[in-house]
């Protein structure tokens, strides 16, 4: 099965993310990520929804989204056609021998230690899913206490924007 991720531009109120999530549960498709945000319009969200599946159940899934009334616009983001990023929150046992190697794994991937307490760090990373899938296995020795992920987020690469295949407003 493939990766696929959608970004949906949606009305941004109440009920919507839960008519979207129904969607899918409904028809017996999983939600592998969903990510939902405010956009630079403080009318519309953006969805990033990671779903496999081929691609005709991908195209379904679009289908079926665009009959939703609070959906303005829905793009399939092809990897190499978008930036995918994701941040994981992890806090992680740390003590004064091993705080010095966990800081170096941290300088590797450019994470950042967000806070610090006598026996642990709590660290922020951010990148493609491979990057964070990555450093939580170098981490992980060290005992791993709590750890969140946000979900993929993703924009289409270059000028285009989504907004350029919204509808006109009448």
């Amino acid at each position: 099965m493939k990766r696929h991720v959608l970004s949906v531009l949606v009305s941004n109120h109440s009920g919507v993310l839960s008519r979207v999530a129904g969607l899918f549960s409904r028809r017996g498709y999983n939600i592998d990520s969903l990510s939902v945000g405010e956009t630079e319009n403080p009318d519309i969200s953006r969805m990033t929804i990671v779903a496999q599946g081929d691609d005709l159940i991908i195209e379904q899934i679009m289908k079926q989204l665009d009959k939703l009334h609070d959906v303005y616009y829905i793009k399939q983001l092809p990897q190499p056609e978008a930036v995918c990023k994701e941040m994981a929150l992890i806090k992680v046992s740390a003590n004064n021998t091993n705080r010095v190697e966990i800081i170096g794994i941290i300088d590797i991937f450019e994470a950042s230690i967000v806070d610090a307490a006598t026996e642990a760090l709590t660290i922020e990373v951010t990148g493609d899913k491979n990057d964070i899938d990555t450093f939580i296995t170098m981490i992980e020795p060290y005992g791993i206490k709590e750890m969140t992920r946000t979900g993929i987020i993703a924009l289409q690469k270059g000028n285009r924007d989504i907004k350029e295949d919204l509808p006109e407003e009448e």
